[in-house]
């Protein structure tokens, strides 16, 4: 609470470490502080800027998804015990927790957006065919609040059938809205289709209040030191952190950095082609940037 009253936003790099028991520092920072800072939106944007870096066949052209994931609820909550423990009997029970304000206000947000950046559709991901009472809200909640954006197409769709039509046809989609588990997942696939967790940012944040940014990608402490690995998502993030504070035409110049080095073949390895360090990469989209500013 201290660090939100005397700061605006946390730029927050990879967390994991093999030497800490069960990654429990992961759960005791990241996850802390989305819950205690009520960071409530996971902004997950997915885009792809050259077509040659899908792994996918047949894709075209660059696009975009954005996932809405919400961020303080569901089955990260930690809600739930164990009984019988140790026993051929052992029982246990994890709570998957579902408010309408929780489901009702990142539902708004996804719309929000869409409206603000002319997406065309946002689509609703869950298993309402399984789980009858949360996806039940969910479906419920997202036609009422879809009611006030007539111009934007809505549908629903399953989180299965969403993952084989993610690596079928990803283009087709704008904008996904889905609760934490389900965009946990789907948004790690988006990014994989759009060229890699390397390349991916993401927000967690309270409207109005506070925010948190980070890249998708873990701290890879296999190949720590190497020079191996890819700066872009990090420093997405900072493109990310300037539009959130109002200054979109910096951040525009950020990414503008980011598709240059992509089209200059300034890449690490994880991409098709690259044989550039972190360290060159990094430079190479600061001088661009500092170029661009001049």
């Amino acid at each position: 609470r201290a660090l939100a009253d005397d700061h605006d936003a946390v730029f927050l790099g990879a967390l994991g470490d093999p030497r800490v028991p069960g990654m429990e520092h992961i759960k005791a920072i990241l996850l802390g502080l989305r819950f205690k800072l009520d960071l409530y939106v996971n902004f997950r944007p997915c885009v792809l800027p050259l077509a040659r870096l899908s792994p996918l066949t047949g894709i075209q052209k660059p696009f975009r998804i954005d996932t809405f994931r919400e961020n303080t609820e569901g089955l990260y909550t930690g809600l739930g015990g164990s009984f019988k423990t140790g026993t051929p009997d052992e029982i246990v029970i994890e709570k998957d927790l579902h408010t309408r304000k929780g489901v009702e206000r990142i539902i708004r947000a996804a719309f929000e957006y869409a409206e603000l950046r002319g997406r065309g559709r946002v689509t609703l991901v869950d298993k309402a065919n399984v789980q009858r009472f949360v996806g039940g809200l969910w479906r419920k909640v997202f036609e009422e609040v879809g009611e006030a954006y007539p111009r934007i197409s809505q549908d629903s769709m399953y989180v299965d059938a969403m993952a084989m039509d993610l690596v079928r046809r990803p283009d087709q989609y704008e904008v996904l809205v889905t609760s934490n588990l389900f965009g946990d997942i789907i948004s790690d696939l988006a990014a994989e289709v759009t060229g890699g967790l390397g390349l991916a940012p993401s927000a967690n944040i309270h409207p109005g209040q506070y925010a948190l940014f980070e890249p998708v990608h873990g701290s890879a402490p296999d190949i720590a030191g190497q020079g191996l690995a890819n700066p872009i998502g990090a420093i997405r993030c900072v493109s990310l952190m300037l539009e959130y504070f109002g200054y979109e035409h910096l951040g525009d110049r950020i990414e503008e950095g980011v598709l240059a080095s992509i089209e200059n073949g300034i890449t690490t390895p994880d991409l098709v082609g690259g044989k550039s360090s972190t360290e060159e990469v990094g430079r190479w989209i600061a001088s661009y940037v500092e170029s661009a500013s001049a």
